[in-house]
């Protein structure tokens, strides 16, 4: 049973930073790659970042230079770093994972970018 948690949303002014966690179980950690997500109101969900299992980044271009994906293979755990965010930031994050192919998801956290 895949298991994913994702932590470290809550409220932050623009030109701040915020981390995002996430602890996933039920797979094998570290031989998958692992994404986060967004959402906000009205919109689809976004693409955010990609990692794959050996540590290579993808960003999308909206955040790119912002903001930094990476994992801790020992403690099976996801990061987003969130620097210089922007109020366009504001959404509920979400990581992602795929198994046998299979995507799941957390419930993701919200992240709210206002003075």
């Amino acid at each position: 049973q895949v298991h994913i948690v994702a932590s470290g949303g809550g409220l932050v002014q623009p030109g701040g930073s915020l981390r995002l966690s996430c602890q996933i179980s039920g797979i094998n950690f570290k031989i998958h790659p692992l994404d986060w997500y967004r959402q906000a109101p009205g919109n689809n969900r976004e693409w955010v970042a990609s990692i794959s299992s050996g540590g290579s980044t993808n960003y999308a271009d909206s955040v790119k230079d912002r903001f930094t994906i990476s994992r801790d293979n020992v403690r099976n755990r996801l990061y987003l770093d969130m620097t210089s965010v922007k109020p366009e930031d504001t959404a509920v994050y979400y990581c992602h994972a795929t198994r046998q192919g299979n995507n799941f998801w957390g419930r993701g956290t919200q992240v709210t970018v206002s003075p």
